[in-house]
């Protein structure tokens, strides 16, 4: 199992790396070149079950999941949430046929370049430093799921309390004081290289706690399936 870090996200053109990983949905392991030669994959890394952005872009993931076998590509979602804590979770919030893994040591967001974002009062320094002063101007737009758009803090406060979910001493024991892992999704080929990524890491901040273009992900998909 590779648990190198490396400096930046994966982008488009470079090899993932082979990660072996408790399965949630199922017993066993799972492990990325279980994939190899047989099918391309998407794989998203979330921060966990305790973030409410993850929980939707989860769903979310679930959604797109059968469009995306139609086409070849499985889908794989991977929470830092320990396994035990998200068969749980699962158990009372099912999404059939999507593929989950638990990584609570966080192997898979250091193997693809994903870094912890520290949160300091004033000082950012993009993608490991983020004043709160600028997350305060941070607005994040959830039609339907906020009264208006929100900054971060403020929406994921919002959206705790709508979804009603208890943090558990299982969720606080992943959790880091002052710290956010980023996430991201890649889209990878049966030979296991990434085709299309999307990660928070980019665009300077403006894709934190935001979700993929759902257009230039099937767009992807379309040219990877051929």
């Amino acid at each position: 199992m590779s648990t190198s870090s490396i400096d930046r996200p994966l982008q488009p053109g470079d090899r993932a790396p082979n990660i072996v990983l408790d399965a949630i949905s199922r017993e066993g392991k799972i492990a990325l070149y279980d994939f190899r030669g047989r099918s391309s994959l998407l794989v998203g890394l979330f921060r966990g079950l305790h973030c409410p952005f993850c929980r939707r872009h989860i769903a979310a993931m679930a959604q797109l999941n059968p469009a995306l076998k139609e086409k070849g590509i499985e889908c794989l979602a991977v929470v830092k949430t320990p396994v035990e804590r998200a068969r749980l979770y699962f158990r009372y919030h099912p999404l059939p046929d999507l593929l989950s893994a638990s990584d609570p040591q966080g192997a898979s967001h250091r193997a693809f370049g994903l870094p912890i974002l520290e949160i300091t009062e004033n000082e950012t320094e993009w993608p490991h430093k983020l004043g709160m002063d600028a997350v305060m101007t941070m607005r994040i737009d959830l039609p339907g799921e906020l009264p208006e758009p929100m900054n971060p803090a403020a929406a994921g406060d919002f959206l705790e309390k709508k979804d009603g979910y208890e943090i558990t001493e299982a969720d606080r024991q992943i959790m880091i004081a002052g710290h956010m892992p980023l996430i991201g999704e890649f889209l990878l080929d049966r030979e296991g290289v990434v085709r299309w990524s999307f990660t928070e890491a980019e665009e300077e901040g403006q894709n934190v706690c935001r979700a993929p273009n759902l257009e230039e992900l099937m767009s992807a998909a379309s040219q990877v399936a051929h």
